[in-house]
């Protein structure tokens, strides 16, 4: 039986994870969907690595992650609490590789800094976990600390050359691994704030944003960063700080890299990396709806992500929506905020809201990750009030290899 189309449902994480919040979410390399259970302001807890079991329509809570690193939450270091934006599934060997993050406070504490922490041998944070999850056999093939005492913000691969690329926190360095050597490189340090993500051109150059929003370009045949004389968009009242990458899809043909970013007023970007010696960028216009903009607003509130193609080639993304009676707050909502799926023709850039993701108990605008199953289905990972979650959009499409190509990055 065919579902409806643009049929959204929530569906929390269990209760016993004390997840409150969700960062990543990805198709893995068999089609499924993989999300992470965080538990970021926490002391003491872990996070887990969850799947979507879309027969018998429930989750499976498959790898506690600090167990699988031995890095244990009694240990009375900083814990591994999330993976964040740091899930990437290889098609060639059906390893689904996931990256830790912290700020998951130690047991018997309210709060953690690494950089008050920095040289704590028994409070600082061990470094961030990295787990080859095996979807073809449901097991756990290798794990490693890849980055020492800091967390990894966002992670990407390259398969052609056994890579990974990452964004170091707090220290904010581009650092590339070697999967066979199991060996790090650092590339240098691309400012204060992270940028959200790291993406791939056809030709394996890996770019990501410095605190500007310029972007910043990795060559591996030249082995070196360089900045690009292209600054993402912001509206006209901003400076352009914090206005870095915020998420990033290929789209089907990989010619083009549609964008978002961080910030309040969040714009939508294509860029053609092919084109000239740096690439061309469009700027599509702001994401979210009209405000007064004298007034500040929290980027929390006024956020767009989750970019995902469909299966039938159009662009989905998710801009939050509030009622026009606010100030700026996420308070002054009552839980009515909800995010807003919208659908893009890529060819006539016409645009359409879809369905609305939301909850009976909670606001529900805020949408990290998005990504798409076998089947076709879209799914968006929450954070938000607890309990937290993701979304499932069905999508009534056949077939059971809607998920290709995959995303590579997180």
């Amino acid at each position: 039986m065919r579902s409806k189309k643009y049929q959204a449902k929530y569906y929390p994480f269990d209760p016993a994870l004390n997840a409150d919040s969700n960062w990543s979410l990805s198709t893995g390399p068999d089609g499924r969907i993989y999300t992470a259970a965080c538990s970021e302001h926490k002391p003491g807890f872990s996070a887990t690595i969850v799947r979507y079991d879309a027969e018998n329509d429930r989750l499976e809570n498959l790898v506690n992650v600090a167990e699988a690193l031995g890095d244990l939450p009694s240990s009375g270091r900083a814990t591994q609490c999330k993976i964040h934006y740091s899930f990437v599934p290889s098609q060639d060997d059906g390893i689904l590789y996931a990256a830790t993050h912290l700020s998951g406070p130690p047991l018997g504490e309210n709060y953690y800094s690494p950089w008050n922490s920095w040289y704590d041998d028994k409070k600082a944070f061990l470094g961030a976990g990295l787990i080859a999850w095996d979807t073809k056999n449901d097991d756990v093939l290798w794990t490693d600390i890849f980055i020492p005492r800091e967390g990894c913000r966002c992670l990407c691969l390259d398969e052609e050359l056994g890579r990974l690329y990452a964004i170091t926190y707090p220290r904010d360095h581009f650092v590339s691994y070697d999967l066979k050597k199991r060996k790090l490189t650092d590339h240098g340090r691309l400012g204060s704030v992270n940028s959200q993500v790291i993406f791939l051109d056809q030709q394996g150059r890996a770019y990501t944003t410095g605190d500007y929003g310029r972007l910043v370009r990795f060559d591996p045949k030249r082995n070196r960063l360089e900045e690009l004389p292209i600054t993402l968009p912001h509206q006209h009242y901003q400076s352009g700080w914090h206005s870095v990458l915020y998420d990033a899809v290929a789209a089907p043909d990989g010619k083009c890299i549609y964008m978002s970013t961080w910030i309040a007023r969040p714009h939508l970007m294509r860029f053609w990396p092919e084109e000239g010696k740096y690439g061309r960028l469009e700027d599509l216009g702001s994401l979210t709806q009209e405000r007064d903009e004298t007034l500040p607003f929290d980027t929390f509130l006024d956020h767009a992500g989750g970019l995902v193609f469909g299966a039938d080639g159009k662009l989905y993304y998710c801009a939050s929506r509030w009622p026009q009676k606010i100030n700026h707050s996420l308070e002054d909502t009552k839980g009515e905020a909800y995010a807003a799926v919208i659908s893009m023709d890529t060819k006539t850039l016409a645009q359409k809201e879809v369905v609305r993701l939301q909850r009976t108990d909670a606001p529900a605008q805020y949408i990290s990750r998005g990504a798409r199953d076998a089947a076709g289905n879209l799914y968006f990972a929450h954070v938000g009030q607890q309990p937290v979650g993701f979304f499932k959009v069905s999508m009534g499409v056949r077939g059971n290899d809607n998920h290709m190509p995959l995303r590579v990055w997180g």
